[in-house]
């Protein structure tokens, strides 16, 4: 798997009395990044491990001999670090039943790929540590629409009726106008002209520089060779942008 997950240091606990559909959903697990993974067969045996072991996250079946998933889940919301529940069930009609009792999630049998990473994200959310998608622009190149990340974006310009946007290795066009852009991108851009906005983040240093014979404020941005002229009435900005990066 390319990314790192949030999850794939938890150590997760799977309860189904069929050995086959544990083993089934071990591999699901280990498959989405998960690397300790512990399975059991029983309710009362994922009561006893879980006295003597901490889990962050509990996928039960629902319908086991003896102890059933449901009665499971009762237990565990009394424990004051209880992990968090997935119920995984053929039958659709204990979902009520599944959420009244907090469950993060409720998988159907035979549990599929995308639903589990769902439910995982989902318990990222809850638990806070979700990985947060980063902010980008959307490009068009050729037939296609392209995500371009705010962080490797250096500086946005208003040329004619188009707004190019220029990272270290490419430039693209963008439908926005430099003000929709200005008022998305918040804290994250600053002006520098009235036809031009920077990254925050790219910005390396203000200069005055000598420009046909008259003095010129202008700023070095992060991977980009030709420096950028600063309107008089932008310095303050740009000014105390560097102070607070400093």
């Amino acid at each position: 798997m390319g990314a790192v997950n949030p999850w794939q240091d938890w150590r997760a606990l799977v309860v189904d009395d069929e050995p086959l559909a544990c083993e089934r959903l071990r591999q699901l697990l280990r498959e989405q990044g998960l690397q300790h993974v512990y399975c059991l067969t029983d309710s009362r045996q994922a009561m006893a491990w879980l006295t003597q072991n901490l889990a962050d996250i509990v996928l039960a079946d629902i319908s086991m001999p003896g102890v059933s998933g449901l009665e499971l889940a009762q237990q565990l919301r009394r424990q004051p670090l209880a992990p968090q529940l997935i119920f995984t069930t053929a039958h659709e009609q204990y979902a009520v039943n599944a959420f009244e009792l907090e469950a993060i999630d409720y998988l159907l049998k035979p549990v599929r790929r995308e639903r589990l990473r769902q439910a995982l994200e989902r318990a990222c959310r809850q638990r806070g540590d979700a990985p947060q998608p980063e902010a980008s622009f959307t490009v068009r190149q050729r037939d296609r629409l392209l995500p371009i990340p705010f962080s490797q974006a250096r500086y946005l310009k208003a040329e004619l009726k188009y707004v190019t946007l220029v990272t270290p290795d490419a430039e693209y066009l963008l439908d926005e106008t430099l003000i929709a852009l200005e008022q998305r991108l918040g804290n994250a851009a600053v002006r520098i002209h009235r036809n031009c906005l920077v990254m925050r983040h790219a910005l390396r240093e203000l200069f005055r520089a000598n420009i046909d014979g008259e003095e010129q404020w202008q700023v070095r941005l992060a991977d980009i060779g030709q420096p950028l002229p600063v309107s008089r009435r932008q310095l303050a900005g740009i000014k105390q942008c560097l102070h607070q990066q400093d």
